[in-house]
């Protein structure tokens, strides 16, 4: 789909968009839920929220069509325990959270939010590859080099 488009994506990218069976999330999200729920009755200014950059923005305007979005998505796995997952889909979902900056839109389910919020959406374009990044994640306690995945703060 987005290959055929001719789009320079990370190979996570261009798997094909089906919906996200739930519960594949390691154990451990079990115990941020009590955290999740702790948290969520105070709320600050900006907590929970997703941020995007300008280049994030801006590919997404360019990759995006009629109710395409980039949904982000965190899965076990990867080199520190968790990895980040980008898909471009067109269902939200009720427990999914949109995030919308400049007419581009990040949607995140309520799983994975738990383990990014608070962080920022970038899209970085070097000479051996292009992709969707997660930066700043304040749930992160360590990331491996290459930056698609990461351990937790406990």
């Amino acid at each position: 789909m987005a290959a055929a488009r001719g789009l320079s994506l990370t190979v996570a990218t261009q798997r094909a968009v089906t919906p996200w069976p739930r519960g594949r999330l390691l154990a451990a999200s079990l115990g941020l839920q009590a955290r999740r729920e702790a948290s969520s009755s105070s709320p600050e200014a900006g907590e929970g929220q997703i941020r995007l950059t300008d280049s994030c923005v801006q590919r997404l305007l360019e990759i995006t069509e009629g109710s395409e979005f980039l949904r982000l998505q965190v899965e076990g796995g990867g080199c520190s325990g968790f990895q980040y997952k980008f898909s471009l889909d067109t269902v939200i979902n009720p427990d999914d959270r949109v995030f919308e900056q400049g007419g581009a839109r990040v949607v995140v389910d309520s799983d994975s939010l738990a383990f990014v919020k608070g962080a920022q959406v970038d899209f970085s374009q070097e000479l051996i590859r292009s992709s969707f990044q997660v930066l700043n994640n304040p749930q992160a306690q360590q990331g491996c080099s290459c930056g698609s995945s990461f351990s937790i703060k406990l």
